[in-house]
């Protein structure tokens, strides 16, 4: 207790030199080594013993992390190390590998400056690899690479001096090639494609707790040859003790990653759209501790005897017990109960938390993950935008009707801790609807709902989400209000690929200045006529306004923003949302009395209207899909390529790498429900997998009407479809 005590002490010295702080995350795909070499910085910072380094798992704090063997939740932990006679905070947060799990992985860059991303040297750079690194560099956050388990390529392949340099080489270039491609048309960022002479790369085994990079073998004088010899003759420890892998990283983090003082001035302007010239702005780019305090929630948690505890960034004044502070998007003020700092499963009170720091605030009761919380009111910080989107649902119930307020509250604050959780909550039949990212991300939560809440609960079997889309031109549909006084005219076509896609990374929205957006959707291939047009954005859809001239339309458009809205929330087919229409309306008919074009008759109006331009425009069902890698022995191999080919999938590529071969394809989310299971039959349990959500495609012909009418009878919808869709 007392070396905890110390430790926090140290940090809290440290707090009020921004020059001396590192805001970092540690990101990689799924069983790279993340977390084990987490470990190996908490030894190396004296937080934990040397000895149980990389077995210990110290970040993964929840029981159901510790048996699944994986990270679920993002850890913080405050820690010091010393570099060139200057002792350094490094506030470093564990991130989850699993695709399930990348919400937590977008938060907690937000709250970051630095990332380093670690790769198996075996495996090299992954799909979710490609997705941390998209990650961290849309956040503005600078990347440096560690490659781990060098030590399976000396040992368990054998590999020569030569063969080794050609296969890090190659993980080097793959993840500059992707670094590069990821910051082209990013103007305020200077080349952060990682190098081994500059020292941004850095070498290893996080099992046996060595590690290298170029100034440390300058400094050690120990090379790749010495390196190769002691880790085949078995003297890990040795080698451990002469090159220590926590020294070799931190290092790396204070030399290479930027404090919050070099950091804010370029991140402030890409995450915060408030008044540049404002003295706010000029407190947050200087770090200054005095200015007004503006802290950007990125998690929330719940501590059995502190209750709900929001962790985020400081980027401007110094967070202190008693203050009085505005949440973003509520009315009120919210009363600051306690701050701390994260030491990993522990949470450590202190005095204050100055800006540039990570800070644990308990009594932010409205605050939500993504909240702005201030000393005054401000624009809040950018919507913190989550590169996938819920596939999977599943109706959760609780067994005995006397839990059911408490699944219903616990359902809320489920959706308040993980913002890519969305929570459907029918209070009259007590049915609710989960969705996220995939089977273990609903398996967890509702597991956590029945263990750490105490209500047992039945969920149903997963339902896959669908999306609806145009496929062509709908030419121009009216839509009549019921009193037949009000008429709008519009037509629909399908977005480009893409606008769609600028949408869903967060380069578009109604969020940012008008020609910014303008700018953005020129330069997604729209014409500049129609993106001066553009009156609201819907998901992926947006409705465009050419109308001219016509009267009391600017008191209506509201309604007919709110019809269009209800119309693309749930498609003429199945009532799943629509993606990628680009709705133009042209002309309308407005009634001249207020009472006669209320939202009774403008809402139903332009609610057939879409849905009609969209069936004239054939709409049809598109499906969730996922990438598929199959890492697998060779005699399993056709098995393995069955499995995909079995479930509507294609297998794509097929080669050896090391003494597995591995297979990667794609296929659809609905058929590879089950898919772990029946893997692990079809190999013997000898195959390792992983899946990653790639977006939603237009479903085979043959099936649209078979699914479509299975979508429509779970719902309750009558069977009979429109007339006009006689072209599925």
């Amino acid at each position: 207790m007392g070396r905890r005590k110390k430790i926090v002490e140290q940090c809290e010295r440290l707090m009020d030199k921004p020059e001396n702080i590192r805001n970092i995350a540690i990101a990689a795909h799924v069983d790279h080594g993340k977390t084990t070499l987490t470990d190996n910085l908490l030894a190396g910072a004296g937080m934990i013993s040397d000895d149980t380094a990389g077995q210990q798992l110290a970040m993964d704090t929840e029981e159901d992390e510790q048996e699944r063997g994986i990270t679920i939740d993002a850890a913080n932990v405050s820690m010091t190390h010393e570099y060139e006679d200057t002792n350094h905070l490094i506030n470093l947060i564990d991130t989850p590998g699993h695709v399930d799990f990348g919400g937590d992985v977008t938060r907690a860059m937000r709250a970051v400056d630095g990332a380093l991303v670690v790769v198996d040297a075996v495996e090299g750079a992954m799909p979710q690899t490609e997705t941390v690194l998209r990650q961290a560099l849309r956040e503005g956050v600078k990347p440096a690479l560690f490659i781990n388990k060098v030590d399976r390529l000396i040992s368990e392949l054998q590999e020569g001096p030569e063969e080794m340099q050609k296969r890090l080489l190659s993980v080097i270039s793959d993840v500059n090639d992707l670094i590069a491609g990821m910051t082209e048309d990013m103007d305020d960022v200077d080349d952060w494609t990682v190098s081994v002479e500059e020292g941004t790369v850095g070498f290893g085994s996080a099992l046996y707790k060595w590690g290298v990079s170029m100034p440390s073998m300058q400094r050690t004088g120990m090379d790749f040859g010495d390196i190769m010899e002691m880790e085949r003759a078995d003297k890990r420890q040795e080698l451990h003790e002469k090159t220590p892998l926590s020294n070799v990283v931190l290092d790396m983090v204070c030399e290479h990653f930027p404090n919050p003082v070099k950091a804010q001035p370029m991140r402030i302007p890409r995450i915060w759209r408030g008044d540049d010239e404002s003295e706010l702005a000029e407190t947050m780019r200087m770090v200054d501790e005095d200015g007004e305090v503006v802290l950007m929630v990125t998690d929330i948690g719940i501590d059995p005897h502190a209750g709900e505890i929001a962790a985020g960034r400081v980027f401007s004044g110094t967070l202190e017990k008693g203050q009085e502070l505005y949440v973003s998007g509520t009315a009120g003020k919210n009363r600051v109960q306690s701050v701390g700092i994260y030491m990993g499963g522990e949470r450590e009170e202190v005095e204050h938390v100055p800006a540039g720091n990570i800070a644990a605030v308990t009594g932010l009761k409205d605050a939500i993950a993504g909240s702005t919380v201030s000393s005054v009111e401000m624009t809040p910080f950018e919507s913190i935008d989550h590169i996938s989107e819920p596939v999977i649902t599943k109706s959760i119930e609780a067994k005995n009707m006397d839990d059911l307020p408490k699944l219903i509250e616990t359902l809320r604050q489920v959706s308040k801790e993980d913002p890519t959780i969305q929570i459907e909550i029918n209070e009259d039949t007590g049915e609710h609807l989960i969705s996220g990212q995939g089977e273990l991300h609903l398996e967890v939560q509702t597991q956590r709902i029945e263990r750490n809440q105490g209500i047992p609960v039945n969920t149903g079997e997963p339902i896959v989400v669908f999306r609806e889309a145009i496929q062509q031109n709908s030419g121009e549909v009216e839509g009549i209000s019921p009193n037949r006084h009000n008429r709008f005219y519009l037509e629909i076509e399908p977005l480009s690929e893409d606008i769609v896609e600028s949408i869903k990374h967060g380069n578009i929205s109604m969020d940012m200045p008008e020609l910014e957006r303008r700018e953005a959707l020129q330069e997604a291939g729209m014409d500049k006529d129609t993106s001066q047009d553009v009156e609201t954005i819907h998901r992926t859809n947006i409705l465009v306004d050419e109308t001219k001239g016509i009267q009391h339309l600017n008191e209506t458009m509201e309604l007919v923003v709110e019809g269009m809205q209800e119309a693309l929330d749930d498609g003429p087919l199945a009532a799943e949302p629509v993606e990628g229409a680009l709705i133009r309306l042209h002309d309308a008919r407005l009634h001249e009395d207020t009472i006669h074009r209320g939202p009774a008759q403008v809402i139903p109006a332009v609610r057939n209207a879409v849905h009609n331009a969209l069936v004239k425009g054939k709409v049809r069902l598109k499906e969730p899909m996922q990438d598929v890698r199959i890492d697998v022995p060779n005699e399993h191999m056709g098995a393995a390529s069955g499995e995909i080919q079995g479930r509507r999938g294609r297998v794509d590529d097929m080669y050896q790498e090391g003494d597995l071969m591995v297979v990667e394809g794609e296929a659809p989310v609905e058929e590879m429900i089950g898919f772990s299971s029946d893997i692990r039959s079809a190999t013997e349990g000898r195959a390792s997998w992983n899946t990653e959500n790639s977006g939603f495609q237009f479903m085979a012909d043959n099936l649209q009407r078979e699914q479509i009418m299975e979508i429509r009878e779970r719902k309750g919808m009558k069977l009979e479809l429109y007339e006009q869709v006689d072209y599925i």
